[in-house]
C-alpha cells in the first residue's frame, strides 16, 4: 500500500529553476560538403546526482533525468486541471465499483529504444519487476495480480480498493521498461548502470554519462508524442547553488534548477524574467536514532523537539520559501491537514523535559547532504539551539549518497540525527510519507529513526484501504496516525517547501506542478 524518497528521498535539493533556453540557430545551403545548421542544444545546471540507472531499482534524484527516458501508464496533471490525469502509455482506464479492479487500454504502435514494441505483456512484465525488487515497490502492494488478456488491455485486480491512477502515475516504481532490458538487468545488476543503456520509451535517449559531472540527452527520433524543441539536453552535475548562478550568468547554461533562495530577490527585478511561486509536496525531516540510548527515550526526543527554531529554519534555511509544517505530510497533498499537533519552539520546556529524563551532557552527530543548500544553513540553527539546552551536535555535511550508507547500515554505527529533503513517490502522502519514513519494519527503506509502533502501523494499514471509497474516513485514521508520531517523535517536521519559479519570458512550457518539482520535461519546453 505505501512507498518511501524519493526517493523518493533524497536531499539533493532542487529548488528554483530558471530556465533561459538558448537557440543556436545557423544559415544556410543544402549544397554537397555544407555544414548542417548546428542542433539546438539545451544546456542545463542541475545538482541532480545518480544512484542507480535502473529504472527499476531508482529512487532518489536521477527522476530529473528518468522522467525524459521513461514513461508510466499516465501522468498526474497540476491541481486545478480540467482532469486530474492524463494518458502516458494508456490511453484510457476505468475501474468497478469497489474499486479491485482496474483496466487500462494501452497505447499502441510504441516502440521502446532498444526497438522493443511496447504491449500489454511489456507493461504486466514492468510492473511484476517493480512490485519485486523496485525501489519502491511499497506502491504496489494493494495489487493481487495483473493480466494482460490482449496486447492492448491490462487488468489490475487488487487485494483492497486503491487508488490505481495514482500507483500508475507514480514518479517511481511504476515506469514501463523493455522486457529485453528487464531480463538483461535480472542477470546483471550492473546492466543499467552505463547510463546510456535504458528500456525506456520517452522523448530522450541517454547517450553519454560522466558520474558526478554530466549527463546529455538525445531526442529519440522513434517517440511517439511531442518531440522536444531541443534535440539534444546537456546537464552538468552542480551542487553548489552559487556556482549554477554564476554559470547562468555567464552563459554557461541555459537553464539552472539549483539557484540560491538569497538571490532570488535580484531575479525578480530583471525585467526580462518571470518570478513565481510553487508550493510542493516536499519537505525537511528529521529522524532521531531511536534504536541508540538516550534517544529511545520518548521524552528526550521530545525535548529535542521542542528545541528546534522552525521559525529561523524558515527563514535563514529556506530563505522564506516554506511553511510550517503538520507532520510528516506535506499540505499540498493528501491527507495533509492543519489539525495534527506541532511542536513550539520553546526551549525551557526542551530543558525541562531533559531533566525529567535524567540526561545531561548529551553529545550527538547529525548528518546533512552536502549538496543541499538549505540544509547547510539551517543545520548550524540547530547546532547553536540545542547547546542552549546543553545538547553538544557535532555536524557532518556528506554527499547524500554517503549520508544514505551511513544511515542504512547498522543503527548502532549511524548517526544520530538524520536531516532529509523528501518528496513522495505519488501523490498519497499516507501511504507514501507515512508508510515509508516511520512504517516499522526489520529491513527499514526510508525509516531511519528505526522506530517501530504496532498501533501507528495498524492504522496505516487500515487507512490505505479506505483511500479509493471514502477518503475522508481515511484522512481521519491518517490524521490518528500523524498523532502518534508526532507524541512519540522518532522523527521531526521543519518546513513544507515551496519553490521559486523562475523563467525567461522568451520561453514557454514551464509550469508548477506539486507532484514533480523536483524533474523538468524538456519536451515540452521551446522558445516562443
Amino acid at each position: 500500500m505505501p512507498t518511501p524518497l524519493k526517493r523518493r528521498g533524497t536531499a539533493a535539493a532542487l529548488l528554483a529553476v530558471a530556465l533561459t533556453a538558448v537557440t543556436a540557430c545557423g544559415g544556410g545551403g543544402g549544397g554537397a560538403g555544407a555544414k548542417p545548421p548546428p542542433a539546438r542544444v539545451l544546456n542545463v545546471a542541475t545538482s541532480a546526482n545518480i544512484t542507480t540507472w535502473d529504472p527499476v531499482k531508482s529512487f532518489s534524484t536521477e527522476i530529473f533525468y528518468m522522467a525524459n527516458v521513461y514513461e508510466p501508464l499516465l501522468w498526474k496533471n497540476p491541481p486545478g486541471s480540467a482532469e486530474p490525469f492524463r494518458p502516458a502509455l494508456a490511453e484510457s482506464w476505468e475501474a468497478s465499483a469497489d474499486k479491485k479492479t482496474w483496466t487500462f487500454k494501452l497505447r499502441q504502435n510504441v516502440t521502446f529504444h532498444d526497438g522493443e514494441k511496447f504491449n500489454a505483456a511489456a507493461a504486466k512484465a514492468s510492473v511484476e519487476a517493480a512490485q519485486e525488487r523496485g525501489g519502491a515497490s511499497f506502491i504496489w502492494a494493494p495489487l493481487k495480480n495483473v493480466k494482460a488478456p490482449d496486447d492492448h488491455t491490462l487488468v489490475f485486480t487488487l487485494k483492497y480498493a486503491a487508488p490505481m491512477e495514482l500507483i500508475a502515475s507514480s514518479m517511481y516504481g511504476a515506469w514501463m521498461v523493455s522486457p529485453k532490458a528487464l531480463a538483461a538487468a535480472k542477470g546483471n545488476d550492473k546492466h543499467f548502470e552505463s547510463g546510456t543503456v535504458d528500456g525506456g520509451t520517452g522523448p530522450y535517449k541517454v547517450t553519454e554519462y560522466q558520474p558526478g559531472k554530466q549527463v546529455v540527452l538525445r531526442g529519440f527520433d522513434g517517440y511517439w508524442g511531442q518531440k522536444g524543441a531541443y534535440p539534444t539536453v546537456v546537464s552538468h552535475i552542480t551542487p553548489e547553488a552559487v556556482t549554477q548562478q554564476q554559470m547562468l550568468q555567464g552563459g554557461q547554461v541555459d537553464l539552472a534548477s539549483g539557484l540560491p533562495l538569497e538571490n532570488i530577490g535580484q531575479l525578480k527585478a530583471d525585467p526580462n524574467l518571470d518570478v513565481g511561486e510553487c508550493a510542493t509536496a516536499s519537505n525537511y525531516v528529521g529522524f532521531f536514532n531511536t534504536a541508540r540510548k538516550p534517544l529511545d527515550n520518548p521524552k528526550v526526543r521530545q525535548a529535542l523537539s521542542h528545541a528546534l527554531p522552525y521559525d529561523d529554519i524558515i527563514k535563514i534555511g529556506g530563505e522564506g520559501f516554506g511553511s510550517k509544517a503538520y507532520g510528516a505530510v506535506p499540505q499540498s497533498i493528501f491527507p495533509g491537514g492543519t489539525d495534527v499537533p506541532t511542536y513550539t519552539y520553546d526551549l525551557a520546556k526542551a530543558k525541562a523535559l531533559l531533566d525529567e529524563a535524567g540526561v545531561s551532557g548529551l553529545k550527538l552527530k547529525m548528518t546533512y547532504a552536502a549538496e543541499n543548500q538549505a540544509q547547510k544553513r539551517f543545520a548550524p540553527l540547530i547546532k547553536d539551539s540545542f547547546s542552549k539546552i546543553g545538547v553538544d551536535v557535532e555536524i557532518s555535511p556528506m554527499l547524500f549518497n554517503q549520508q544514505w550508507e551511513l544511515g542504512k547500515g547498522d543503527p548502532a554505527k549511524a548517526q544520530d540525527i538524520f536531516l532529509l529533503l523528501y518528496w513522495p513517490t505519488y501523490s498519497d502522502g499516507g501511504s507514501d510519507n507515512l508508510y515509508s519514513l516511520f512504517h516499522s519494519s526489520e529491513k527499514p527503506f526510508f525509516n531511519l529513526s528505526y522506530w517501530k509502533n504496532k498501533e501507528f502501523d495498524g492504522l496505516l494499514a487500515k487507512a490505505g484501504t479506505f483511500t479509493a471509497t471514502d477518503p475522508d474516513k481515511a484522512k481521519a485514521l491518517y490524521t490518528g496516525a500523524q498523532k502518534i508520531l508526532v507524541d512519540q517523535a522518532p522523527g521531526f517536521f521543519l518546513y513544507d517547501v515551496r519553490n521559486p519559479l523562475v523563467s525567461p519570458k522568451r520561453i514557454k512550457g514551464l509550469t508548477c506542478n506539486p507532484d514533480y518539482a523536483f524533474n523538468m520535461f524538456f519536451n515540452q519546453l521551446a522558445p516562443r
